[in-house]
């Protein structure tokens, strides 16, 4: 207790020198654990959004692109398929297709248009406002809410993909009538509409307004442009019932689809269909390509590992060589205490008592830390992967 005593005493009265040790063994201590929750929790994310989607269809080529794509509304744009395709997964029987449509983005923001089937699959309950009912309705996830501080009520504008995807693309307003609970997935990030939404959007569906109203009519005032139609930017009650869309719904474009079999054997089946390389469309399996994805990514991992190994034996070694230097600056000290009486293992104990006392609060310190960073990972990481993606 009495080297305790004045090992506290001494760290006190040179606290400046006490407090840098305390840093850098912390940071040491803390930087390895955290990092080690965070990659953890990442992988667990990944892989959780994967395993929790069956399968998905899309156009063939990068597997991928296509997950990226579905799961995570990535910048990826695979090309896109034919409903009709989805048409033929409801007419098999064996599965519920989920329909995507991510082609356009509004505040940063990546806008999906689905179905109300895919608030169900997911588990997105509304925390305000309420669900999707009519065309041209928007519901955002808490992210969305948070960042471009809008709510239920406000408005959101569609912007095109790029500046030269113009064509047949209007800008359409679309009021905000849900925000979703967070869920702490991707999900977070998107503004959800219905898949009509988006076609109208992209131009396939519009609404119009004569231009010679019945007061031009009765004033006998003849239009030019009596055969023109006006573009709306904004589906209201009045202007709904003109919206219409032009084809047939069979050739209207969808990003991908997520695909839930009824059950095992369904899913084996429907794979089976999916198989020939030469067909336009193929159906992957999520979880098997984000683990692909989740191996090649930890192979760094190892590299990171062994990197912060060399850096924490550095820095174990600096602090070493600290105290070190701050034993043979103390020898006068240490000289006058043995010259009391004090005994070489008092000597030794009190110099231990100090470098104990000095590890237990870094310690301390970096445990705090690591709490704090087990704590918000979820959320962290799934604001990472959305930023990510």
């Amino acid at each position: 207790m009495n080297a305790l005593f004045l090992a506290y005493a001494y760290l006190r009265y040179h606290w400046a020198r006490s407090a840098v040790l305390v840093v850098v063994a912390a940071l040491i201590l803390f930087v390895p654990a955290a990092t080690q929750i965070l990659l953890s929790t990442s992988e667990r994310a990944l892989v959780a959004r994967g395993e929790a989607t069956p399968l998905v269809l899309g156009a063939r080529g990068s597997e991928l692109d296509l997950t990226m794509s579905a799961l995570y509304f990535s910048d990826e744009r695979p090309d896109p398929i034919r409903m009709s395709q989805v048409e033929a997964i409801w007419d098999s029987g064996l599965a519920m297709p989920l329909p995507l449509h991510t082609a356009f983005s509004s505040g940063g923001f990546r806008i999906v248009g689905t179905t109300l089937d895919y608030f169900g699959f997911r588990d997105l309950e509304v925390a305000q406002g309420r669900g999707l009912t009519l065309l041209g309705e928007a519901v955002i996830g808490a992210e969305v809410a948070q960042a471009l501080d809008k709510g239920v009520g406000d408005a959101l504008v569609s912007a095109p993909e790029n500046l030269f995807d113009l064509d047949g693309v209007y800008p359409l307003e679309m009021p905000i009538v849900g925000v979703l609970a967070p869920t702490n997935t991707p999900d977070d990030n998107a503004i959800f509409v219905d898949i009509k939404t988006a076609w109208v959007i992209q131009g396939i569906g519009h609404g119009h307004e004569d231009v010679v109203t019945a007061a031009d009519i009765a004033s006998g005032t003849d239009a030019l442009a009596n055969a023109a139609v006006v573009q709306y930017q904004r589906i209201t009650p009045e202007n709904i019932e003109s919206f219409h869309f032009h084809g047939s719904q069979d050739d209207f474009p969808a990003s991908s689809v997520i695909v839930v079999p009824n059950d095992t054997r369904s899913g084996t089946i429907l794979k089976g269909r999916y198989l020939d390389p030469e067909s336009p469309t193929q159906l992957v399996e999520p979880a098997g390509v984000i683990r692909g994805l989740v191996d090649r990514i930890f192979r760094i991992k190892t590299l990171l590992d062994v990197v912060t190994a060399i850096i924490a034996v550095a820095a174990l070694a600096a602090i070493g060589l600290a105290v070190f230097l701050s034993y043979r600056l103390r020898a006068g000290e240490i000289a006058t205490a043995v010259k009391l009486g004090a005994r070489r293992g008092m000597v030794l104990r009190l110099l231990a008592a100090e470098t104990v006392t000095l590890l237990f609060v870094a310690g301390g310190f970096a445990m705090a830390g690591a709490v704090v960073v087990s704590r918000n990972a979820e959320s962290w990481v799934g604001f990472l992967l959305a930023l990510g993606s």
